[in-house]
C-alpha cells in the first residue's frame, strides 16, 4: 500500500527530481511531483510524494516536517483526499 505525502513551502526552484532525492533517504519513492501553475509553468511551491509503504512515509514525515531546505522550513504531512 502506497502513501501520499504533501510537501509545502518549497522554493520555486525545486524540481520533481530534487523532491524525489530528498525522500529516497527514507525509502522507495514511487512518484514525486512538484505542482506547477498551469498558466505560467512556474512552481506553485508545493508538491506530492508517493512512497511504497506507510512506514517509510511516516519516517519521512517525522524527519522532514519543519526541516530547513534551501532556506525554507518545509511543511510535510499526510496528503488529504481532494474534494471535488
Amino acid at each position: 500500500m502506497s502513501s501520499n505525502i504533501y510537501v509545502g513551502n518549497l522554493t520555486f526552484n525545486t524540481s520533481s527530481s530534487d523532491l524525489e532525492n530528498l525522500f529516497t533517504e527514507f525509502g522507495e519513492v514511487t512518484k514525486a511531483q512538484v505542482i506547477n501553475d498551469r498558466d505560467t509553468g512556474r512552481s506553485r511551491g508545493f508538491g506530492f510524494v508517493e512512497m511504497a509503504s506507510s512506514e517509510e512515509a511516516a519516517a519521512a514525515i517525522g524527519a522532514l516536517n519543519g526541516r530547513n531546505v534551501d532556506g525554507r522550513d518545509l511543511t510535510v504531512n499526510q496528503a488529504k483526499e481532494r474534494s471535488r
